[in-house]
């Protein structure tokens, strides 16, 4: 695994918090242990979905929650007594997971629902309209007017 220090690159970006605080949590999302796999869809610039393999895992037993552009799930499951069995192979996981997603600004979760031992949940980013860009033709007096 390669180790990239930012620290230099800090002392450069004065008023930029933000922009730190995301590098950090972007190397901190990365280094989370891998135990649950996922795919991320792009259906359009601002459809997204996120798919989970919670194979074993029933509704009540997962949480998802998003705050400050973080999604997180977590999945916890209850202590159960031992078994008298054995396994001989163990592929199927049984242990707690929380895997976090980094959101991109205006980006919020619309819907979750599990299937098939999938879970689904779906994103869209909706940019508010003072912020999209706007066309400007050049020669509009219009523009000066308020």
């Amino acid at each position: 695994m390669r180790t990239v220090n930012f620290a230099p690159l800090n002392r450069s970006f004065i008023g930029f918090d933000q922009l730190t605080s995301l590098i950090d949590t972007v190397k901190k999302t990365d280094q989370q242990p891998n135990s649950i796999p996922y795919n991320i869809e792009s259906f359009d610039d601002n459809k997204y979905r996120i798919t989970m393999a919670i194979s074993g895992f029933t509704e009540p037993e997962l949480h998802i929650e998003s705050q400050n552009n973080v999604l997180k799930v977590t999945g916890t499951k209850e202590a159960k007594e031992k078994l008298a069995s054995t396994f001989i192979h163990q592929g199927i996981t049984s242990q707690n997971f929380e895997k976090q997603f980094q959101l991109g600004d205006h980006v919020k979760v619309i819907s979750a629902n599990i299937e098939n031992g999938l879970l689904y949940i779906e994103l869209i980013r909706e940019v508010p309209e003072a912020l999209k860009p706007r066309k400007i033709k050049i020669g509009d007096e219009s523009l000066l007017e308020h």
